[in-house]
């Protein structure tokens, strides 16, 4: 493996530790839609929305980073998927924006919309920001439909390189079984998750026994869907590459494939599956600290996806109207002398997730009590 591919094979890690990560973190979406569901009184609701008010900025923080992280290490796949899968990622930015809005304003007086109001936003943005994220996240395995032409970046009209293939511009995505399966997966684990986080964090008897209950009816239907997007991903064609002249080509069992021949990457996904387990049964028995075996789980999951997605000479974005113009980490990537650069940079991150597990523990020192919920009200 030469240079430019070893940084390659890193920077693509890097980038589905940072996407793993932002799953984790987006319990503050599951929570925020449980709000009514959870909440049966509005002192309860208050100490739901402090819980995940806590933690709001950090679940931003790290979508901005593994954008930002994408854009500099695949700018290829930056600018097609950005620049032609528009509407996606503008909801998705929308739902975001929304949530920043509303923590920041719905317990102002005389605020012009109403604290109602923004909890609905909020709730929206709990349901379509993992929804439509995981619908996004889908088309690494499925594809999208656009066409990369380098050659037209040297046209005066119009210096384009991508350029999608349909009017939907992205949302044609939601469409795809295999796709939605995936995103309604991912919006289910965000409410497991934020049940376990409340149970964690929220020091009232009557409000953790609601949450143990809901735990249940979400943990069932997770794994019903994401147990068959799991057995449909392992059963699918997937589009391989030639390193010898980069040509793709449909592989069966593609991903099954890629775990049998990366046994580090089967044992990643296999231990977290039993972790995602374990933080649901002990929560189910009333463990406090069970978000801590469920979270590192579905980081160990959703990492162990992301890299069958782009290692062992896979297509990470496929194209399913072009196949030879899907994109892979090796023609898709910075120059050699970008990625070596930025990966000087990358070795300040332990230091900044040692900041952020700090910053956790400081704030999730005490439980949330219903007295420190009227206070802040």
């Amino acid at each position: 493996m030469n240079d430019i591919s070893l940084l390659q094979h890193y920077w693509w890690f890097l980038v589905s530790l940072l996407g793993a990560l932002l799953v984790f973190l987006m319990f503050v979406q599951g929570g925020q839609s449980l709000i009514w569901t959870l909440g049966r009184t509005e002192e309860q609701r208050r100490m739901l929305l402090l819980a995940t008010g806590r933690k709001w900025e950090l679940t931003f923080t790290t979508l901005v980073t593994f954008g930002g992280a994408f854009f500099a290490s695949f700018p290829l796949f930056y600018s097609t998927s950005f620049g032609g899968a528009y509407w996606v990622w503008v909801l998705i930015l929308l739902c975001f924006v929304l949530q920043a809005v509303s923590y920041e304003f719905q317990l102002k007086r005389g605020n012009l919309l109403g604290t109602t109001t923004y909890r609905i936003f909020l709730m929206l943005n709990g349901i379509l920001g993992p929804l439509l994220i995981g619908t996004a996240v889908g088309t690494f395995f499925t594809g999208a439909e656009f066409v990369v032409d380098k050659s037209a970046v040297t046209s005066a009209s119009m210096p384009v390189i991508s350029h999608w293939a349909n009017s939907l511009h992205g949302l044609e995505a939601a469409f795809v079984p295999q796709n939605l399966l995936l995103g309604i997966s991912v919006l289910l684990l965000t409410r497991v998750l934020a049940c376990l986080y409340f149970i964690n964090s929220i020091g009232d008897s009557a409000l953790q026994l609601t949450c143990r209950r809901r735990l249940a009816i979400e943990s069932a239907f997770f794994l019903l869907f994401f147990l068959t997007w799991l057995v449909r991903w392992l059963c699918a064609y997937g589009y391989a590459w030639q390193p010898a002249d980069g040509s793709i080509y449909m592989e069966e069992y593609k991903y099954l494939h890629n775990l049998l021949a990366m046994p580090a990457v089967l044992a990643l996904l296999s231990v977290g599956v039993v972790l995602v387990l374990c933080g649901m049964v002990t929560g189910l028995r009333g463990w406090h600290r069970a978000i801590w075996p469920a979270g590192i789980g579905s980081v160990f999951v959703v990492l162990a996806l992301l890299l069958c997605a782009g290692w062992n000479h896979t297509a990470y974005y496929p194209s399913v109207v072009a196949p030879q113009c899907s994109l892979t980490i090796a023609n898709s990537s910075s120059s050699l002398f970008t990625l070596r650069t930025m990966t000087y940079v990358s070795f300040i991150i332990p230091f900044v997730l040692a900041y952020i597990a700090w910053a956790w523990r400081a704030l999730d020192r005490t439980p949330i009590t219903p007295e420190e919920a009227n206070e802040k009200h």
